[in-house]
């Protein structure tokens, strides 16, 4: 009987249908070696930086790329490499963390309407409909406006952004799950519903909650550098891409690497997670998979 009511398993099918992705799709192998260099540039930021980004001197303020600084300096004559080396830890802990609150919120919020269904879905959906109204940046920006300019705010505000597409992507195959064989049997059995839904129908939605995650984290360092580049962001002196982009633009005459250097590092990483996102979905999709 407890074969039965086990969730059927992809695990296998789904790694192979991955490793095929990768070999037929080579943007997939760009994005992931793309993401790979960014997060190890943030990770190591503390040892690959070759100044401390908060330094300033005066004396070389604007100064344009050199031996000395390979990016240049900006207008307190900090060097743009290192700080934008630690703005990459900033931006990467935002997208990560508000990103993954919300696959976790949006997701159970999703099960749980699909699962139980009548007045509950209802409520839930027509919420997450509301959320779903708004664009992101103005939901955002209305987010940290009431909370206030943090990096915690920020995180939160994000997630609140991204919560009602993963309640989405959960509901509709819950739907479906909550018909088969082994949940009407769970049911029998007398399972509780939190059991069913944790236990038997979240491990059949994990992998396209991955996808998803891996898309929206684009949009998540996107927004973060948007809020950052008109001040709710994280407050300075702390580096961000945002906040140095925001930076440059007030002497895109005198210095225009100031605010380049951090563009391009918000679309080298945008682009990677949007390359390896599609991999992704390739992967788990057979109607889009390669033969």
């Amino acid at each position: 009987m407890t074969a039965q009511l086990e969730a059927p398993s992809s695990a296998g099918p789904r790694s192979s249908a991955l490793a095929q992705a990768f070999r037929s799709n080579q943007t997939t192998w760009i994005g992931a070696i793309l993401l790979t260099a960014v997060v190890l540039a943030a990770v190591l930021a503390p040892i690959l930086a070759p100044h401390d980004p908060l330094q300033q001197d005066i004396l070389v303020r604007l100064e344009a790329p050199s031996a000395e600084h390979l990016l240049g300096t900006d207008a307190y004559g900090r060097d743009v490499l290192s700080r934008l080396m630690h703005g990459a830890r900033i931006s990467l802990l935002v997208g990560f963390v508000s990103v993954i609150a919300a696959v976790t919120l949006g997701g159970a919020l999703g099960i749980v309407a699909g699962y139980m269904g009548g007045v509950i879905d209802q409520l839930i959906m027509g919420v997450m409909d509301v959320l779903l109204s708004f664009p992101t940046l103005l939901l955002g920006l209305m987010v940290v406006a009431v909370l206030g300019a943090s990096l915690e705010n920020l995180i939160v505000a994000i997630a609140v952004t991204e919560m009602a597409p993963f309640a989405r992507i959960a509901r509709a195959p819950t739907l479906v799950l909550r018909e088969q064989g082994f949940v009407e049997a769970g049911r029998a059995l007398g399972f509780h519903p939190v059991r069913i839904m944790a236990v038997h129908i979240l491990p059949n939605l994990v992998a396209e909650l991955a996808v998803m995650a891996s898309l929206w984290l684009a949009t998540a360092i996107r927004t973060e550098a948007s809020l950052s580049f008109i001040g709710l962001g994280v407050k300075p002196p702390t580096a961000t891409w945002g906040g140095m982009i925001r930076e440059g633009f007030e002497n895109i005459l005198d210095a225009p690497w100031l605010a380049l250097f951090p563009s391009l590092a918000v679309l080298i990483t945008v682009l990677a997670l949007n390359l390896l996102g599609d991999g992704l979905r390739d992967a788990i999709d057979p109607k889009l998979r390669r033969e």
